[in-house]
């Protein structure tokens, strides 16, 4: 593939994880001077029918919006289940393994179709381990003989939310496989147990407030008299 595109930018394979997540990292990087081929390999989205439904989102947005190609890459859910699954709810040593796995195969198709450059949408989201898809990425784009295109901009992560809420995507509640969606589950359930005990205690204070109240009246009309001469 030539150094520079059509569009007089470098061209660089940018593997995304989702159609919400790609938004800010598409336009960044062409602000940067690169022109995106976005990769699907995501084989961690389960069930099949969430994962189909994220890719149809990507490709209509990528298509309708972006203007920007879209590879799609192995699906290798048994490799998944091999190398990643055995993890478990270690959320550290699973999403280094996923991580790894996923953006092997990337890796591997930017330098089958030519490209110099390689980068994640991963880096948009502060509910990724940052630092651990970092070294994946730099470590596996060195072994190929890429370029990694690593940018912390996570704090385009509301851009991403709005801009995609403008649009009518559909966002997903967790990361992609069964694990993250337990914790995900876990995660909305304590905090509603934290939202009725906040308001268990608003609810208990404005009662208690209410009885003092009440018997501050009741005291104040059985001795009126003790109350103002203080006898």
């Amino acid at each position: 593939m030539d150094e520079r595109s059509a569009s007089g930018r470098t061209p660089l394979l940018l593997h995304a994880c989702c159609g919400p997540c790609s938004l800010e990292p598409v336009r960044l990087l062409r602000e940067e001077g690169f022109e995106p081929t976005i990769c699907w390999v995501n084989p961690n989205i389960q069930p099949v029918a969430e994962h189909d439904l994220r890719l149809r989102v990507l490709r209509d947005w990528a298509a309708r919006v972006a203007h920007v190609d879209v590879i799609v890459g192995a699906d290798d859910r048994d490799g998944w289940e091999r190398l990643v699954a055995p993890a478990a709810f270690d959320r550290g040593r699973r999403c280094r393994a996923c991580y790894t796995l996923r953006l092997a195969e990337t890796c591997r198709i930017a330098r089958a179709r030519g490209f110099s450059h390689v980068s994640t949408t991963l880096a948009v989201s502060p509910y990724q381990l940052f630092d651990a898809c970092e070294d994946a990425l730099v470590t596996l784009a060195r072994a190929q003989g890429l370029r990694a295109v690593w940018r912390d901009v996570r704090d385009r992560y509301p851009d991403a939310v709005r801009g995609a809420r403008e649009l009518g995507m559909y966002r997903q509640s967790y990361c992609g496989c069964r694990f993250s969606a337990a914790e995900a589950a876990r995660a909305r359930h304590a905090a509603r147990d934290h939202d009725d005990d906040v308001l268990s205690t608003i609810r208990s204070s404005r009662t208690d407030a209410g009885a003092a109240a009440r018997a501050g009246r009741v005291l104040t009309e059985a001795s009126p008299s003790r109350l103002v001469t203080g006898t």
